[in-house]
């Protein structure tokens, strides 16, 4: 079986955020299973690869395109649109000229795919959502599978640019890819895949509400009988505390880990002997910044200390660079990614904080929990899916939910989360039960396997 991932983005080559790790690593594990898979994404700036064709597209007049490969990677050569310093936005916001950016791309995957043929073309977010919908209207066989990684993310752009997908009009209407008078292009995605995915069983389910559906929620529950919700994995070669480089000394119970708390806080200039909430995240509302900014001061109140790594929106930036200088000490922001720092931080914390509004999947929480370190979130999604709520009694569970998303809510969780650290045998066990929790992608790939084959099956 050949499988084509079509994606924005994908490790080592370009990333933003998990999407990126998701599609370079699952392949590996696809691999294992005996399916052949060949990212295709654009040739952005630094992407090493060698001029296999051109191709002619009708957009704009014609536009020739390049293709380049790399091992099993496909590239989309056209530096006028891809070879910039960000991948959807400066500085400055987003690039306006996005639609037409992600139409050139999507047009010259379907004209590579008639060079290159593939049993499933897999497709990511809304970047790609065309390429469902030009399989179909220019009746190619290939199989499609769209998957939400976030639909918060949909690429909506305004109706005067519908000249520009090369569609006819009988597209643009409320039951084709119009959304509220623009055109949304992971809408197409979602109406013209065979098969859709999100990325946990939860979110699967949150999306079909009024909550959490961004307005679409009514058109994913028309088409609830293709959603499936599959669980990203994570890879225990990067993220693993026996073999991590980057940590201070690799380890594999809680004493090893408090060597790396030690190190972790001399090195943030805090103090060890308090608990330590880390966080390694982009800095965004949806992030839950919202209610943290407002409950920072109660929770160095609670006595924590607490560590940030990530970047992101200004506005909650600025907020937490001045939390950070209002409690040296105590607190460490880093507004910054550094990848060295984020295995620190996963390793040297005791709480890995994620009190995300909505998170399809996650992946830190993930991590968190192989590195011993106890995750604390909002109950939404993925997150719902991989904590359970911690029970000292019996010792089952391994984190701590708050269900109501509010600052007070977390500050409660956090105080509940404080008791038990001071229990200083439960935590030491609630911290290595957490190590035992397996989301490897080698468990996980065997779902997307099932799906490709019953995909296959639908059309013999």
């Amino acid at each position: 079986m050949k499988v084509a991932f079509v994606t924005s983005e994908a490790v080592p080559y370009a990333k933003t955020g998990g999407l990126a790790d998701v599609v370079g690593t699952l392949p590996v594990y696809l691999k294992q299973l005996g399916i052949e898979t060949n990212i295709i994404m654009p040739m952005y700036k630094g992407i090493r690869a060698e001029k296999i064709m051109e191709l002619n597209i009708d957009f704009d007049g014609q536009k020739r395109v390049g293709v380049y490969k790399n091992n099993s990677a496909y590239f989309i050569d056209y530096a006028e649109y891809f070879l910039r310093d960000g991948l959807y936005s400066s500085p400055s916001g987003d690039y306006p000229d996005n639609c037409e950016r992600f139409t050139l791309f999507a047009r010259s995957v379907i004209a590579l795919l008639e060079k290159v043929k593939f049993d499933i073309v897999h497709c990511h977010d809304w970047q790609t959502g065309l390429i469902p919908l030009y399989i179909k209207r220019i009746g190619l066989t290939t199989r499609t599978i769209f998957t939400i990684h976030n639909l918060g993310y949909q690429g909506k752009f305004p109706k005067e640019k519908f000249p520009i997908l090369g569609l006819e009009y009988e597209y643009f209407t409320p039951e084709g890819i119009e959304f509220y008078g623009d055109i949304n292009f992971l809408k197409a995605g979602i109406l013209y895949g065979d098969i859709i995915t999100t990325v946990s069983p939860t979110y699967a389910r949150e999306i079909q509400t009024k909550e959490y559906g961004f307005g679409l929620e009514g058109v994913l529950t028309k088409v609830n009988y293709k959603l499936y919700g599959i669980l990203n994995g994570i890879d225990y070669q990067i993220w693993n505390p026996e073999k991590d480089t980057l940590i201070y000394e690799p380890y594999i119970d809680f004493k090893g880990k408090q060597k790396n708390k030690l190190e972790l806080t001399n090195e943030c200039f805090l103090d060890y002997k308090k608990p330590l909430i880390g966080m390694v995240s982009r800095i965004a509302g949806q992030k839950g910044f919202d209610i943290l900014v407002k409950g920072l001061d109660d929770i160095i109140a609670l006595n924590y200390n607490f560590v940030l790594l990530g970047f992101g929106e200004e506005y909650y930036c600025k907020k937490l660079k001045k939390f950070g200088n209002a409690y040296p000490g105590q607190v460490s922001v880093n507004i910054k990614f550094n990848e060295m720092i984020a295995h620190r931080i996963y390793a040297g914390s005791d709480f890995f904080l994620m009190p995300s509004r909505y998170e399809p999947c996650g992946l830190g929480q993930m991590i968190s929990l192989k590195y011993g370190t106890v995750p604390i979130v909002h109950k939404t999604g993925g997150l719902t899916d991989t904590v359970i709520q911690f029970n000292p009694v019996d010792f089952s569970g391994n984190g701590f939910l708050f269900e109501t998303y509010s600052a007070e809510a977390l500050i409660n969780t956090l105080k509940t989360a404080y008791w038990v650290y001071l229990q200083k045998e439960i935590f030491e066990k609630l911290s290595e039960n957490c190590m035992r929790y397996n989301f490897s992608w080698k468990r996980l790939a065997g779902e997307y396997k099932k799906l490709y084959e019953k995909s296959i099956k639908r059309t013999t």
